[in-house]
């Protein structure tokens, strides 16, 4: 005979489950506040799991802090508002964001190298500042 004790924690589970997603989703990827939350909470905790992303990036990409000056905080919250951290952890935030920004023009071109050829690498010159900060880690 089947333990019919255990389905009304296995639906207890899944409407916790759901109330954690919705929760995570509102704090990190700009979901809706889940019902019962206060909204104005929410959000102070989203600015702050924002700041606290864009102080690693900062850390890992100093390049883009010199290049963007006074900019990097509304720019970096722009990128990271509604958008959540990559899988591939705090690296792979600051290559998505640096990517960002040189897809929405506000990167300069490299400079090319004597004897390179004008047209720039654009790939190439991510990856190499991103690379830099690998290994100042």
């Amino acid at each position: 005979m089947p333990d019919r004790s255990s389905e009304p924690q296995a639906g207890a589970r899944e409407a916790l489950g759901r109330a954690q997603a919705e929760l995570v989703a509102a704090l990190v990827a700009g979901g809706e506040v889940p019902e019962g939350f206060d909204a104005g909470r929410l959000r102070v905790q989203e600015a702050a799991l924002i700041s606290k992303r864009r102080g690693t990036v900062a850390r890992l990409r100093p390049d883009l802090v010199a290049l963007l000056g006074g900019g990097f905080v509304a720019e970096f919250d722009g990128y990271a508002r509604g958008r959540p951290k990559p899988q591939g952890g705090s690296r792979a935030d600051a290559a998505d964001f640096a990517v960002w920004l040189g897809e929405r023009g506000l990167l300069p071109e490299p400079e090319p190298e004597p004897g390179r050829p004008a047209r720039p690498r654009r790939g190439l010159w991510f990856l190499r500042g991103f690379l830099r900060g690998l290994s100042r880690s």
